[in-house]
């Protein structure tokens, strides 16, 4: 039977996702749990969540905190319970089910969220208490909350007219639907498109470890005497870098810039000018110029204009630095007869160049980063800053057979929450790159009592070959400690109110970004980086080496992805819609204002710009550098105190920042903890660029 065509099982209780856990630290039934399970689940939970909002607006007291405001914020615990396994489920285990229930889903979940915001009965309560919070006695977090809930209602058009807020119910649903439609095209059209390689010669540059991983993937695929090439960053980033078959890297990179632009059932161009269109509609019926407008008010961020001043500030000398590389690149591809450098070339030659200047191939490190061993370095960080300890669980319910669990235990001993890891790829199952998420966050239950997060981490590492482990290179190891840095993140933070159990959007990278600085000091390196074989720790001429180089490559690094916080920017900034829109020809004219070099393609073009089309990063992807002011800023904190272990300050970062979430403005936060606020002097020192 069709999902879409289902009705609620008459048994609803035998369903595993609407028990009571009776697990391990409440982790879900992931065993017992059926694709099917989840629509009726989500239906149910709807309902209830539907009922307690009932509740409160019949509620015959004069509205307060408690009748009101903290009734709201525990509200619709089941649905979050329920949702937080779907959507887990959506990004690591996708597959034709799974999508014919997020058909069935989506649609609900956009209607129940538009049914409570515009709920006029239970914003009139809400409001009640915000015009006189100041006479209840509140304290700060609590008038936190009041003030959050109350923008969040109005942001969402709680104060419109009726016919407004009509208007604005269905162009949410209609974003909602189609950012569900570009995800899953997205998905398909990257699992899509394999490159099948017959001849030998045509591996001549790829390592060994990748070319045993591409005959794997054949093997998968039942073709023997093959090697086949994906467009999963695992895959498609060593190939650009290291094939030596030029012709196939111009294939392999134009396939992957083209992905949903393919003029086929999988293209996203029309999805994207629609969301653009109704994103616009929606901020103007909110009384805003434009999205970009919309999205800012409430940021750190505040303007397009501070935005601006931040990406001008590093665009200029990361272009001057991109264009001295490509001076070497040049020099590089001229030694093969090539006279006009392509995008393609980019990455290859950059090695080739890198490896020339500072006499260091960087895949020399990959031996020494097992994916185990990485791992072990992860937890030596957290452990040498916070005190926290991590113990490898068995016998608990897995997300899936190839994730580990682990508890995350505090420096006294108590559990501060349990964490599954994900980090191997599975193409056209797996969304692409990295990402932290939970299946349940950080709270306080009604009787006081704090309830642990459930975290999870995922990733798309090469998976273990054979007898040979999962072996990462550098980029990849950073990724593993930047992911983690967000968990640390979930397992510090200690609020009461869930309202308040999370970051400002500008701040959010900051735990991630600031964790990647440990992954590569040398103190770090001498304790996880042992080769897989021999045990040998590396050796410091090979982390000096490193270290040199480090920053070569950075002119492309941090251009490619200014130019994609631009282009992000500059497809929400319209104040109207041009006649006969086209997303291409828009983005072509943002990248040239900016004057993104032709051999550098934005990291995200708008056909699979994921973030800002489905992820919740539109007018947000600029974040990332926001973050890495704040990130570079605070790890000279620990620089300047001569021991980057320094346990005060790692306290002071813990309680002053980490642990107080949404409590108190962000940037006020941030002064608490370094005193001043940040500058763009570190980002731009610590990425040879000033």
């Amino acid at each position: 039977m069709a999902i879409a065509a289902m009705s609620l099982c008459a048994c609803v209780e035998k369903n595993p996702l609407l028990k009571e856990w009776d697990t391990p630290f409440g982790i879900p039934p992931f065993e017992e749990i059926k694709t099917s399970d989840y629509v009726p689940a989500v239906k149910k939970a709807i309902e209830a969540h539907k009922a307690e909002i009932a509740a409160i607006v019949a509620c015959k007291d004069t509205p307060d905190f408690d009748n009101t405001i903290l009734a709201f914020d525990r509200s619709g615990e089941l649905l979050n319970k329920v949702y937080a396994v779907f959507g887990n489920v959506e990004s690591m285990a996708f597959n034709d089910e799974v999508a014919e229930a997020s058909n069935v889903i989506t649609p609900l979940l956009s209607a129940h969220s538009n049914e409570i915001q515009l709920n006029e009965a239970l914003f009139d309560r809400i409001k009640y208490v915000y015009d006189r919070k100041d006479s209840m006695g509140l304290d700060e977090a609590q008038l936190r909350l009041v003030d959050n809930i109350y923008k969040s209602f109005a942001r969402n058009g709680a104060a419109l007219p009726d016919d407004k807020k009509a208007e604005l119910k269905e162009v949410n649903e209609a974003i909602s639907n189609l950012q569900l439609k570009f995800s899953q095209n997205l998905i398909k059209e990257t699992a899509a498109w394999k490159l099948e390689i017959k001849d030998p010669a045509d591996l001549a540059g790829l390592s060994a470890d990748f070319i045993a991983d591409a005959a794997s993937r054949a093997e998968a695929a039942g073709l023997a005497d093959r090697w086949i090439v994906g467009l999963d960053n695992p895959s498609v980033m060593p190939f650009l870098q290291s094939a030596s078959n030029r012709e196939l890297r111009i294939k392999v990179l134009d396939a992957y810039l083209n992905r949903c632009n393919n003029n086929n059932a999988e293209d996203n161009k029309d999805i994207c000018a629609e969301i653009i269109a109704l994103k616009l509609k929606k901020a103007q019926l909110l009384g805003f110029d434009t999205f970009v407008d919309f999205r800012l008010d409430d940021r750190m961020a505040k303007n397009s204009e501070n935005v601006y001043r931040l990406l001008d500030q590093v665009w200029k000398p990361s272009l001057a630095a991109a264009d001295r590389e490509l001076k070497d690149i040049k020099a590089m591809a001229a030694k093969d007869g090539i006279t006009t450098v392509q995008a393609a070339d980019w990455r290859y030659y950059s090695a080739l160049a890198k490896a020339e200047k500072y006499d260091f191939d960087e895949e020399a490190m990959r031996p020494f980063f097992q994916y185990e061993n990485v791992r072990d370095g992860i937890f030596y960080v957290a452990k040498k800053l916070f005190g926290l300890s991590f113990e490898k669980l068995s016998n608990v319910p897995l997300p899936h057979p190839e994730a580990e669990a682990f508890e995350c235990k505090d420096v006294d001993g108590s559990s501060l929450g349990v964490i599954f890891m994900d980090m191997f790829a599975r193409p056209g199952e797996k969304s692409n790159g990295a990402w932290c998420s939970s299946y349940r966050d950080q709270k306080y239950d009604v009787d006081g009592n704090k309830v642990t997060p459930i975290i999870t981490i995922c990733g798309n590492f090469s998976r273990p070959v054979g007898d040979k482990p999962s072996l990462l290179n550098a980029d990849e190891t950073e990724t593993f400690f930047h992911e983690f840095g967000h968990a640390l993140a979930g397992f510090m933070i200690d609020v009461k109110y869930e309202g308040l159990a999370n970051f400002d959007h500008d701040f959010v990278e900051l735990p991630s970004q600031l964790n990647e600085h440990w992954a590569f000091a040398p103190e770090v390196l001498n304790v996880y980086a042992k080769h897989y074989m021999t045990g040998e720790t590396i050796p410091m001429s090979m982390v000096d080496k490193y270290i040199a180089s480090k920053n070569y490559g950075k002119g492309f690094a941090m251009t490619e992805l200014l130019a994609a916080m631009y282009l992000d920017l500059g497809l929400y900034s319209n104040s109207e819609m041009p006649e006969n829109y086209n997303v291409l020809s828009a983005e072509s004219k943002i990248l040239k204002e900016i004057g993104l070099i032709s051999e550098i393609p934005p990291r995200y073009r708008t056909p699979y710009f994921l973030h800002i089309f489905s992820h919740g990063y539109d007018v947000g992807y600029y974040s990332y550098l926001w973050a890495q002011v704040l990130d570079n800023d605070a790890f000279k904190a620990f620089e300047e105190t001569g021991d980057i272990f320094n346990q005060t300050l790692a306290e002071k970062y813990r309680y002053e920042v980490l642990k107080r979430g949404d409590e108190v403005d962000a940037a006020e936060l941030y002064r608490n903890f370094r005193g001043h606020d940040a500058t763009v002097d570190a980002l731009l020192e610590y990425n040879g660029l000033k």
